[in-house]
């Protein structure tokens, strides 16, 4: 008799990341409460088991989903309003005028929706938030069936949600309280900035990491003005400063980290610190070519985000990896570095351990929470198949991504997000661009 299970995927190709530059062939996984319960050639799975669902996807490679490591989903509602300006100039002009006329609830629900069904599309099945209001980005993570990773976001000056660090930080762990015990819920403690964030803060933000066991998410080293103002104010470069009051350790997660020497370097490694790279935000914004952050990968623990629609305006992380594999390539001259399984990796695994969830998600193995996605390479882009890694980051687009399962469900089906009328939302964000 066959074991009853919930689900069954066969598939072409499977791309576990754990063992490290593994394929295997014409096999299949068993998903049965949630988590991966078996592995193995399709022939001994299906004499084996009898699923309530069964997926033949045999044109497909299976990999785990992927893990966008930055984001603001919210801002996903600003996508294109303000284009090709410099990092201050955008952020003090545009930005934080807009977000102080619109950022509310509602805003954050709609916006988190919307970025969320391209986030599904694009292959992510987790995501590292920060930005306001983030029960309501919960909620709605929930809703879609995402997992999620909520910045607890700390800021030493008012917006529309809170007045203080003190309100922002009662705001955000009353949040975690409410929401601790949610199965795709997690929470970083999220400082914005060196130069937004004082000492005082820091520390208390230092301590609530270690007491509650949170990662620490923080933008740090984005330009080069932002270390020339924490020398004149700090006589200290951000990060420096950072070791001091005690948060480069191996819950510190560091975004962007464009502008690194080789100082910034040895404390992150010695210190097991998390870089996350945004290269195509980084690029739009002039921010510079996060080149050391890239080039040290093997020392310091790298993952990719595409930080919000704002500023890079799409939210397509295969894409990240391509570029940051190009540009390590083309600045280093050794087409060696960063190399497909690298980049993999960074997009899974590496972003997972950042997160403390490397052993629950970011691999395909045995008793590991079903976050998987499926591509299809029956597509012109996608032949001849040699390699499908290789495909993976530089051949095929987001477009070839037709499921998603998280914590075992099925969230995507042929292109078509399961958990939510999409035609809806297209309609709610454009009754709000009537707004502007």
């Amino acid at each position: 008799m066959k074991n009853k299970v919930d689900t069954i995927i066969n598939t072409r190709w499977i791309l576990p990341i754990k063992p490290k530059n593994k394929v295997i062939e014409n096999s299949s996984i068993v998903i049965n409460n949630s988590i991966i319960l078996d592995i193995d050639n399709t022939d001994t799975i299906n004499k084996k088991y009898e699923p309530k669902d069964l997926y033949n996807l045999n044109t497909h490679c299976v990999m785990p989903g992927l893990i966008n490591n930055h984001t603001h989903l919210s801002m996903s509602l600003f996508k294109g309003i303000a284009d090709d300006l410099k990092l201050d100039e955008w952020l003090k002009n545009e930005i934080w005028p807009l977000e102080t006329k619109y950022v509310d609830k509602e805003f954050v629900e709609l916006g988190s929706k919307l970025a969320i069904i391209e986030l599904i599309k694009s292959g992510s099945t987790c995501f590292n938030d920060m930005y306001f209001f983030p029960e309501v980005t919960a909620y709605a993570s929930l809703e879609l069936g995402i997992r999620a990773s909520l910045g607890l976001i700390t800021i030493d000056f008012p917006s529309n949600y809170a007045q203080n660090s003190e309100e922002y930080l009662e705001k955000g762990l009353d949040t975690r309280d409410k929401l601790k015990n949610e199965t795709l819920i997690s929470f970083t403690m999220a400082p914005h900035a060196p130069y937004t964030v004082g000492d005082e803060t820091l520390k208390k933000i230092f301590t609530l990491s270690n007491e509650l066991d949170l990662p620490i998410h923080m933008h740090i080293h984005e330009t080069e003005n932002e270390i020339i103002e924490s020398i004149k104010k700090y006589n200290q470069r951000p990060i420096k400063r950072l070791l001091d009051l005690g948060l480069i350790n191996p819950n510190f997660i560091g975004i962007h980290a464009v502008h690194l020497n080789s100082e910034d370097i040895s404390i992150l490694s010695k210190n097991k610190a998390n870089l996350v790279s945004c290269p195509v935000s980084n690029l739009k914004l002039g921010s510079g070519i996060p080149s050391n952050a890239l080039e040290n990968s093997k020392k310091i623990n790298l993952s990719f985000g595409t930080d919000g629609s704002a500023s890079n305006n799409k939210l397509d992380i295969l894409s990240e990896a391509r570029l940051g594999s190009l540009l390590l390539k083309g600045f280093s001259k050794d087409a060696t570095k960063l190399n497909s399984n690298n980049a993999l990796e960074c997009l899974t695994i590496n972003a997972a351990k950042s997160l403390g969830m490397e052993n629950k998600i970011g691999s395909i193995e045995k008793n590991k929470a079903a976050d998987l996605i499926a591509i299809n390479f029956n597509k012109i882009i996608s032949q001849p198949i040699f390699n499908p890694t290789s495909h993976i980051v530089n051949a095929i687009d987001r477009e070839n991504i037709s499921h998603s399962w998280v914590n075992g469900k099925c969230i995507m089906k042929d292109r078509n997000v399961l958990t939510i009328d999409e035609n809806l939302i297209i309609q709610k964000v454009q009754r709000f661009v009537k707004k502007f």
